[in-house]
C-alpha cells in the first residue's frame, strides 16, 4: 500500500467511466488494494465529485464520455488550477490521441484492453510522485527557481516567464524540479522515467514529449534551446 495522503486515510481515486461493467470491475479491484473509490459515469458528475472537501489523489478518465470527451475534461480541469493527477483510460491509442491526452494536461495515459497490474503499476507511481513531491527540495536551497526570463515557485506553483503568468501539469512541474535538483547532470530517459514517472519501464517517447512541453514554456526557441538540451544518445541536460 501506498503513502496515504492525510494521515492514515486511504488514498482516494476517481474513476470516471461511463462503461458500466467496467466500472464496476475497477471500483472492486481497486478497493482490493485498499484505496477509496468513487465512480462517476460522465464529465458533469466527474466535476461534481470534484467538489468534495476530501479530494483526489488519482483520477482515471476515460476518453469517451456521453456529454464530453475526457481531453476536454482534463483540459478544463487544468485551466481551473486543479492538478490532481490524471491517468486517462481509452481504447485509442494511436500516437496522436496519447499526444493528445498529454498537451490536454493528463499525467499518464493508458490503452484498452489493459492488465490490471498495468494499472495498480500505474496508480502507485502517480502516488509516489505526489509523494516524492512533498519531500524533495530543489537542490538550490530555496523552493524558487529563476533561469532565463522564468520564475518558479514551487510550494506556490507561481510561475512567470517575461512576467505573465504561466500554468504547468503537476507532471510538468515535477519534471522541472527534478531537472533543477540535477542542473547540469546529464539525466538518460530511463532515469527521468524512473524517478519522475516512478516507472520502472515505459515509453521513453513521453519524456520527450514533456521536454519539448517545456521548452514550449520556457525557451525563447524551442528550437533551438539553450536550458533544456538533448545530448545524442545519452539524454538530456537542464543548464539555468
Amino acid at each position: 500500500m501506498d503513502t496515504p495522503r492525510n494521515g492514515d486515510t486511504a488514498p482516494r481515486l476517481l474513476v470516471v467511466e461511463d462503461e458500466a461493467h467496467l466500472a464496476a470491475g475497477l471500483k472492486m479491484n481497486l478497493e482490493l488494494e485498499g484505496y477509496q473509490v468513487e465512480v462517476a459515469s460522465t464529465g458533469r458528475a466527474a466535476a461534481a465529485a470534484m467538489v468534495s472537501p476530501e479530494g483526489f489523489d488519482v483520477i482515471l478518465l476515460d476518453v469517451m464520455l456521453p456529454d464530453m470527451n475526457g481531453f476536454t475534461f482534463c483540459k478544463r480541469l487544468r485551466e481551473a488550477g486543479q492538478y490532481t493527477p490524471v491517468i486517462m483510460l481509452t481504447a485509442r491509442s494511436s500516437a496522436t490521441d496519447r499526444v493528445a491526452g498529454l498537451e490536454a494536461g493528463a499525467d499518464d495515459y493508458l490503452a484498452k484492453p489493459f492488465e490490471l497490474d498495468e494499472l495498480l503499476a500505474r496508480v502507485k507511481s502517480q502516488l509516489r510522485r505526489q509523494q516524492w513531491l512533498k519531500t524533495s527540495a530543489t537542490g538550490l536551497g530555496a523552493s524558487e527557481l529563476r533561469f532565463g526570463d522564468a520564475q518558479v515557485n514551487f510550494d506556490t506553483y507561481e510561475i512567470t516567464v517575461k512576467g505573465a503568468p504561466k500554468k504547468l501539469t503537476q507532471l510538468e512541474m515535477d519534471l522541472l524540479r527534478y531537472f533543477a535538483d540535477h542542473a547540469g547532470k546529464v539525466l538518460s530517459r530511463d532515469e527521468l522515467m524512473r524517478e519522475v514517472w516512478k516507472l520502472q519501464q515505459g515509453n521513453t517517447r513521453t519524456v520527450d514529449n514533456f521536454v519539448s512541453r517545456l521548452r514550449k514554456h520556457f525557451e525563447i526557441d524551442p528550437g533551438n534551446p539553450r536550458h533544456f538540451i538533448s545530448i545524442r544518445g545519452a539524454g538530456y541536460k537542464f543548464m539555468p
